[in-house]
């Protein structure tokens, strides 16, 4: 049995495609098993709502007159980076606002322009004769600029790590406080429902594929940075901590402020909480029997944040199985666990998109290329005057 994305995509235009979630999936296959479930089902829908910090938006605000090239900008006290056309402007989601006390940063920006609320934007420019103005006061919203779109260099994980302190003080991470004599441990992924978990050997996507991004429609563009699909991987290929990731474009101004929210980590800095789904074609059984992987045959390294180095100690390896039920034991202390997804909004992207296309109003794109698979994971070590570089 053989089905091709054309062929899905023509029933989906005729709202004829059979379309489930990936946790309904998992539960069908434990009663009617792979086969008939890759016999009745086209496509699967997948979601997952975290913190993305490589988050960033593309902004182009238009002409002033007279003319101006911003060369400094601040949006809600957020330096936003100007180096570009003359007023076009990139701001990232990590960014912090440059008043110390504030809790807000880039991601906060990029929410409330989501959300169709006002900005205040501060520019400075380089007079020239082309572009005498020298500087430029105003509230601007997502519908006062021309081009608004949000850019994730790295915006999904195909795994990630677990978080835990085995210091005397706490620590103060991306993943949120860690508190010290392995107070708790923290986890970033919503486990077997996550995307690419799901297609392990990124053979249902690639660049061109399109998606849900933030409540709206986005693609694929490449390989997301710190891609690393060499990582070691499982017999089911699912890998054993941080593997592929994958770089995604599309139109803020057609997004929900639903899925895409501003948030802070306490003592680390501003972040945004992004919703992805990934709809990905059954187009064989195979597309099923990866589809039906449980939280219990996927795992995470538990790494030790107390030591301030590139490569930390781990504790060796849980299942997301051990991680969603609230503890883990490590050197023989339980140890409460905790999600910085959400594991209730991940299901409900995939639901979301499931409506989008039993309904007809997403289908699924050939990708244009494949994501590479070959891709070695490289770190700074200092320069070597030897190397004559």
């Amino acid at each position: 049995m053989e089905r091709s994305i054309a062929a899905i995509n023509r029933k989906i235009k005729k709202k004829q495609a059979q379309v489930c979630t990936v946790a309904e999936l998992k539960e069908r296959v434990k009663t009617d098993g792979i086969s008939a479930v890759a016999q009745t089902v086209d496509v699967v829908t997948t979601g997952t709502f975290e913190p993305m910090e490589s988050s960033s938006a593309v902004l182009n605000l238009g002409h002033t007159d007279p003319p101006m090239r911003i060369r400094q900008c601040w949006l809600d006290g957020v330096l936003a980076y100007a180096g570009l056309g003359a007023v076009d402007l990139y701001i990232g989601a990590a960014q912090p606002a440059e008043d110390p006390d504030s809790e807000r940063g880039g991601g906060h920006v990029i929410a409330d322009l989501v959300a169709g609320k006002g900005v205040q934007l501060r520019a400075l420019g380089q007079s020239t004769d082309c572009y005498p103005r020298a500087s430029f006061d105003n509230v601007i919203s997502r519908d006062t600029i021309n081009q608004f779109y949000l850019f994730n260099p790295r915006g999904l994980y195909q795994n990630f790590i677990v978080g835990v302190n085995g210091g005397d003080r706490p620590l103060y991470t991306y993943l949120g406080p860690l508190y010290p004599h392995l107070g708790n441990a923290v986890y970033c992924n919503p486990g077997a429902i996550a995307p690419l978990f799901n297609d392990p050997e990124l053979k249902l996507i690639g660049i061109g594929s399109r998606i849900f991004l933030g409540g709206g429609i986005g693609y694929i563009t490449g390989e997301g940075t710190q891609h690393f699909p060499l990582q070691k991987r499982l017999a089911n290929g699912t890998p054993i901590g941080p593997g592929a990731t994958l770089a995604m474009v599309g139109d803020a101004k057609t997004m929900n402020p639903k899925w895409v929210r501003g948030c802070y980590l306490r003592h680390y800095g501003p972040s945004l909480m992004l919703g992805v789904g990934l709809a990905f074609p059954v187009l064989n059984e195979t597309t099923v029997e990866r589809c039906a992987i449980s939280d219990g045959e996927v795992v995470a390294p538990v790494i030790d944040f107390a030591i301030p180095r590139r490569v930390r100690p781990t504790f060796g390896l849980v299942s997301y199985a051990q991680l969603k039920s609230g503890r883990i034991t490590l050197e023989g202390k339980p140890v409460r666990t905790a999600p910085l997804s959400s594991i209730y909004f991940a299901n409900q992207i995939a639901l979301e998109l499931k409506q989008w296309v039993a309904e007809g109003q997403f289908t699924l794109t050939e990708p244009v290329a494949p994501i590479p698979l070959d891709r070695p994971f490289l770190s700074q070590d200092g320069w070597d005057p030897a190397m004559n570089l």
